[in-house]
């Protein structure tokens, strides 16, 4: 191995630790008991490093948050293979419920955060927006694979029962329901809506 390709790697290697401590400053900044500032400034701070290497690993503030919820999806194990490859709607539409149940539980607090801050920040605002409208698409995808796929409308209600909005309130109103709790009822009240 020549030196170039040595000190390649080092620098590939070092750029890559300063990302993941990037990203673990911006989540620790959203899960902290301080009202929380996901301003560039704020969590170049937190990382221990300048402004501009913010810039340099993720490209901008929005790119910062795209790879933000990339992590926090991939640390929640978020895939959805399961409700994908499922015999018939009701197992697929329990299996997409359980999928994001998973996901709206693994960092609660993270997650409602930046949904409160997206009322004041178009950027993330966007995102989010992006990122629902993602999901809808999943679930749109996913049932036109069964006979008599739904309407518009219960694609909507559908989505709306899969939101992070309705997990929180429910997870709220009885805190002893697990999230594997909460699968079980959003996936029942889907199969229901969903029911032609």
């Amino acid at each position: 191995m020549s030196p170039r390709e040595y000190r390649s790697d080092k620098r590939r290697a070092a750029a890559e630790e300063t990302r993941r401590r990037i990203l673990d400053a911006a989540r620790a900044l959203l899960a902290g008991d301080a009202t929380p500032r996901l301003s560039v400034d704020a969590v170049a701070k937190a990382a221990d490093v300048s402004r501009q290497s913010v810039y340099n690993a993720f490209g901008s503030k929005s790119g910062l948050l795209e790879a933000l919820f990339d992590t926090l999806a991939d640390r929640a194990g978020m895939g959805l293979a399961d409700a994908f490859t499922a015999p018939d709607a009701p197992a697929a539409l329990a299996e997409f419920a359980g999928t994001f149940c998973r996901f709206w539980a693994s960092d609660r607090t993270v997650l409602r955060r930046l949904r409160g801050l997206a009322l004041l920040d178009s950027d993330l605002e966007h995102l989010l927006r992006r990122r629902d409208e993602m999901r809808r698409t999943a679930l749109t995808e996913l049932l036109r694979r069964f006979p008599a796929p739904p309407d518009d409308a219960t694609i909507d209600v559908i989505w709306q029962l899969t939101s992070f909005e309705t997990y929180d309130a429910l997870a709220t109103r009885d805190q002893t329901r697990t999230p594997e709790d909460l699968a079980r009822i959003i996936g029942a009240a889907a199969t229901a809506v969903h029911r032609p």
